[in-house]
């Protein structure tokens, strides 16, 4: 696994759970909304998000499929995908009307699907800084469509990332309307191209990551609402702790592969978790007394909107799927408002510069008590 790669383990990273927790939840449940990581340079943000690819499962995909469809959603594919599953269907009720009625039920479940399926393990796709808008939406061949009367698309980053992880180090860079048809894509799952009246679209499921330096400037309001997520990190102030990021460090440059085979269990056991966790995610329960809850904390914390109520929600499900829970509890609430909250609101009653779950909690306490 990481030992092919010899890519920096995920378990060897030191420190900084709240970074790496955030981008585990994301990969359990994509509909969180993608993390946000901000924070000083050498804090192991992109060596984070890299070692990602060792966690990463593998998933179904319609075989030579360009946007690697899933299989069994039929909503999510592709005008190609969708094309051949109707043929598929066509021919297979034209096979069964011929099937005499006395054939026994066992030739019928016999005829399989045309579309064949493969398995491919999930991975990181880079945004370069630099990237044309072609170059991440895709381009539409005009002279061709003008030609021929068909369509013709050349596949861009945001094709390569349907059903994957995509990742923007220094996001903050990016030009505005680059970072517009990422979150744009992000929020439909699909990615439209409009070239002088001639229109194509294809699915673009991802997981967003983006890290950034806040002192080389920030993203817009607007922007940052549309990341569910975000990590604020920062450098390991414990002396032991520092020691223990250096000597890893040298240790990876010094043998790379024997490195990263001493943690190949640790990453298993991580990659196993997350996969329990994606099982039980979908009968996992909340009550309506922490519905309210979420409602009153994103009131009383001038949230605008209700995105981050809904956030919220999805995020306190995945941190008890994780923990193998089938039932949210107080703590998951208040945890999931760490990640959730601090880009969003609009004052900060709290005496810290970030929010924290205990602080939320005694403030929330506080607030009964004055009701």
């Amino acid at each position: 696994m990481n030992s092919e790669k010899n890519t920096y383990p995920f378990s060897a990273i030191v420190g900084q759970e709240k970074m790496k927790k955030a981008l585990i939840l994301n990969i359990i449940n994509p509909s969180i909304g993608g993390v946000l990581i901000r924070g000083e340079k050498g804090t192991a943000k992109s060596t984070a998000v890299r070692s990602l690819v060792n966690l990463l499962p593998e998933k179904n995909v319609v075989k030579d499929c360009k946007f690697h469809c899933t299989p069994g959603h039929v909503d999510k594919l592709c005008r190609e995908c969708s094309e051949r599953l109707e043929a598929d269907k066509s021919n297979k009720n034209s096979m069964n009307s011929s099937i005499e009625t006395s054939i026994e039920t066992s030739i019928e479940t016999s005829i399989e699907t045309s579309i064949e399926t493969s398995k491919v393990k999930m991975k990181v796709v880079d945004l370069p800084i630099g990237a044309t808008e072609d170059r991440v939406v895709g381009t539409l061949d005009i002279e061709h469509a003008l030609k021929n009367g068909s369509k013709k698309f050349e596949t861009g980053i945001l094709a390569a990332a349907n059903g994957n992880v995509l990742y923007v180090d220094e996001i903050n860079l990016l030009d505005d309307h680059i970072v517009d048809v990422l979150l744009d894509s992000a929020a439909m799952g699909v990615n439209v191209v409009e070239r002088e009246g001639v229109s194509y679209s294809h699915p673009a499921r991802f997981v967003l990551v983006g890290t950034m330096n806040p002192e080389e400037g920030d993203l817009r309001p607007q922007l940052l609402d549309r990341f569910g997520l975000t990590v604020d990190v920062f450098g390991e102030c414990d002396v032991k702790k520092r020691v223990d990021v250096i000597n890893r460090r040298l240790e990876f440059e010094r043998n790379k592969s024997e490195f990263c085979l001493s943690y190949m269990e640790a990453e298993a056991e991580i990659g196993k978790a997350i996969e329990a966790a994606k099982k039980v995610l979908h009968v996992v329960e909340i009550d309506g007394e922490l519905l309210e809850l979420t409602a009153e904390i994103a009131i009383e914390l001038g949230v605008d909107g209700h995105r981050a109520d809904i956030t919220m929600i999805k995020t306190a499900k995945t941190i008890a799927a994780f923990d193998q829970r089938k039932i949210v509890e107080r703590r998951d609430i208040l945890e999931a408002a760490e990640f959730v909250l601090p880009h969003r609101m609009r004052r900060n009653p709290f005496d810290e510069s970030t929010l924290s779950a205990d602080a939320l909690a005694q403030w929330i306490e506080k607030e009964q008590k004055n009701e």
